[in-house]
């Protein structure tokens, strides 16, 4: 039977911008080995507006840190070549790479150019509040240091359906581009009226030579890094017609085994529910409404019900499709999306989606090294390595649940004959502490079962029926399984 596999997010915010990352993640592959990590998700590894960019204000999906364009051969991360041997020591260590790729916009333009367009309403983008006017856009690429090399392909105006700066006027607004065969890309979340405008120049998937293009550099990505996945950004403003044609071709090119989860960010677990079953590729979808109810019960305490849980959410209706996560880089504080999850519930949050059967869940860089920047938050390895543990060696087999109470809940993973010594029995409590009877199998009976996190110290000696009554401190999570040998 194949081992439960966990997704690390190697980065936050504010990691050093000094060009180290992959330099750090080369001489780290050995190390997250040890804990069990098997999959990564690094951040993007294109070159953004500055060697200070985070990836997501892409400049040129060409360049990985080879060429000197926008002030830098580096990117954040490194250079090329450093990131290519990254990957290459992760493989040493059977740790696969996701590479975090950015496909709705471009930024940092090399120069502009003029051409019409109509302003729109930022709160409903079909509603026009212009007459046709030209404007001055930052929507020509044509990458100087790195010319032609990989590809010659340069974009302008008529590869764009908006952009959001005039420098004409030095105005800020949303201007649609205007031209033949130009609109909104349909089939995108229709927040705000048409969600296709996100930031920076939006790239048209309606124009044929965009798609042959991106299609072509998602392959030559694959080809030079040979990572494993992609990891989607934005794909709620971005066609799904195109996405299933990139994902169909990049299958096509690397193989089925090839995993590409996609970020659908909505509180309400509707629309990536609709998402998932409207389309007919394969793809997974984070959990945004998971966190969120995550993020929820760490604020209410003792007054969230906790057998609720995992009520609307992707994985309660989408088992197989959900990579669920506790935090991540929009929700860490002082970001745009911030709903960081409070500190006394941490543990139990990551018991929530390392132990259970569903899911495939992501371990964030933040909270386990902790967060840089004007301020740092500490890391919580000590809390998280005790359910790495217990999710390598212990969480299979069946899973019976006890959402029986708001306050203190439980489930069982029965274990299986092909991993020895599995099944585990994990119990949470959000108020002052309690116990539940819960069943772990009659061939147990007489076994002493220990709390695998530590936070108790007791043994728990399983009955001749197989049952036991297992017990939590308040606030807090136990892991209770047979020791380890």
């Amino acid at each position: 039977m194949e081992r439960n596999r966990t997704m690390m997010q190697f980065f936050e915010w504010h990691v050093a911008p000094d060009g180290s990352h992959w330099s750090q993640l080369k001489e780290m592959a050995q190390v997250l080995s040890k804990v069990w990590i098997n999959t990564l998700w690094i951040p993007p590894v294109t070159k953004g507006q500055s060697s200070q960019d985070t990836g997501y204000g892409v400049y040129d999906l060409y360049d990985l840190g080879e060429f000197d364009q926008k002030g830098t051969v580096r990117t954040k991360y490194g250079t090329k070549d450093e990131l290519i041997d990254a990957i290459y020591e992760c493989h040493k260590y059977d740790i696969q790479v996701y590479v975090d790729l950015v496909l709705n916009h471009k930024a940092a333009a090399d120069e502009t150019e003029v051409f019409k367009v109509v302003e729109v309403n930022p709160q409903n983008r079909k509603e026009v509040i212009s007459e046709p006017f030209d404007i001055e856009g930052w929507t020509k690429f044509t990458f100087p240091g790195r010319g032609s090399q990989y590809s010659s392909f340069k974009w302008n105006f008529e590869h764009f359906n908006c952009t959001d700066y005039d420098n004409k006027t030095g105005k800020m607004g949303i201007y649609r581009i205007l031209g033949d065969n130009k609109n909104w890309n349909e089939n995108v979340s229709d927040e705000f009226g048409n969600y296709d405008y996100l930031m920076f120049a939006n790239i048209d998937y309606n124009h044929p030579s965009v798609i042959e293009e991106v299609i072509k550099a998602g392959k030559w990505i694959i080809d030079t890094l040979q990572c494993d996945g992609f990891r989607l950004d934005a794909i709620k403003h971005i066609k799904n017609d195109f996405l299933r044609d990139f994902v169909t071709e990049m299958l096509r090119h690397r193989g089925k085994e090839f995993y590409f989860v996609g970020e659908f960010w909505d509180s309400d677990v509707r629309e990536s529910q609709e998402f998932l079953d409207s389309i007919d590729y394969r793809i997974d979808l984070f959990d945004v409404a998971l966190h969120y109810k995550l993020h929820s019960a760490s604020k209410a305490g003792r007054h969230f019900n906790l057998a609720t849980i995992f009520d609307k959410t992707l994985v309660q209706s989408h088992p197989h499709d959900a990579v669920t996560f506790v935090d991540n880089h929009d929700s860490q504080p002082n970001e745009a999306l911030e709903s960081w999850i409070e500190d006394w519930f941490k543990q139990i949050a990551y018991a929530i989606i390392l132990l259970r059967r569903d899911g495939y869940p992501v371990v964030f860089y933040g909270d386990y090294f902790g967060i840089a920047g004007d301020n740092p938050i500490p890391g919580k390895k000590v809390a998280i390595d005790p359910l790495l543990n217990a999710r390598y060696h212990y969480a299979y087999g069946d899973q019976d649940d006890y959402f029986d109470h708001p306050n203190t809940i439980g489930w069982v993973r029965l274990g299986t004959t092909t991993i020895e010594r599995s099944g585990c029995a994990v119990i949470i409590c959000n108020s002052d502490g309690g116990n539940k009877k819960m069943f772990v199998g009659t061939e147990r009976a007489g076994e002493v079962w220990v709390d695998i996190t530590r936070n108790r110290n007791d043994q728990i000696s399983i009955d001749d029926k197989g049952f036991a009554m297992f017990p939590v401190n308040g606030g807090s999570v136990s892991v209770w399984a047979l020791p380890e040998e």
